[in-house]
């Protein structure tokens, strides 16, 4: 009898651990899995172009842009400041809206900066939404502040300071 009541907890104590439950558990808050994240770089798909981040480990503050006819990828609005700094002439600017995990232009986003969660690049975070109230939502469970694309800019910039 006591080895079938040690069998059975061990048996749900296996159940419970799934890996997949693990993962999600230990994941960081940008990360989603490979199959969720768009990477549109053609050539080192899963590094950032400025600083070689993996790109899903760092998705949901990915950032894309085009310069001159090239689709770059950036881990964070942050990367894309700096790249910004030194082209100017990044067209297209993209963010992945963390509710859907779709690419949306800068200019119809919504930015959550200084939250609760993980920066990346930074010691401010910065999320995108596609919605105010999804932006709101999320302001109200991890706190910041509403911006708009070209004050998060800002924000960013300060980094290089």
């Amino acid at each position: 009898m006591f080895k079938n009541i040690i069998f059975v907890i061990i048996s749900l104590l296996f159940i419970g651990c799934s890996s997949k439950d693990v993962e999600t558990k230990n994941r960081m808050f940008q990360s989603v899995d490979e199959k969720d994240a768009m990477l549109v770089q053609k050539d080192n798909k899963n590094a950032c172009t400025r600083c070689g981040m993996n790109l899903v480990m760092f998705y949901k503050t990915s950032h894309t842009a085009t310069v001159e006819h090239k689709e770059y990828q950036y881990c964070s609005l942050h990367c894309l400041a700096e790249h910004l700094k030194q082209t100017k002439k990044l067209k297209n600017p993209k963010v992945v809206d963390i509710k859907s995990l779709k690419f949306i232009n800068v200019s119809d986003a919504y930015y959550v900066v200084g939250s609760s969660k993980p920066a990346t690049m930074s010691s401010s975070s910065k999320y995108a939404f596609s919605s105010l109230e999804y932006a709101k939502d999320f302001q109200d469970k991890f706190g910041g502040d509403i911006v708009n694309f070209y004050k998060a800019l800002d924000i960013a910039r300060g980094d290089f300071q």
